[in-house]
């Protein structure tokens, strides 16, 4: 059983920090979607210019995952 597992992991435990900054990018983009569907919600003459904050915001996160992925 617990050969069984560390074999599991061995090929997990490589890669896990490019998970986690997916992850976190990942997050990032739906918070930012989440609060600027929000601002849109709430002033609806000011969607223009949440959409390109909003754009700008989700690309500074995605950028995040793109620096994980090429150091790692």
């Amino acid at each position: 059983m617990i050969e069984v597992l560390a074999q599991a992991t061995t090929g997990v435990t490589g890669s896990l920090h490019v998970a986690f900054g997916a992850a976190a990018a990942a997050i990032g983009v739906g918070m930012i979607g989440t609060k600027a569907v929000e601002a849109v919600g709430r002033n609806p003459g000011a969607s223009g210019k949440v959409l390109v904050q909003s754009i700008l915001g989700m690309a500074l996160a995605e950028a995040i995952a793109f620096y994980v992925i090429f150091l790692a």
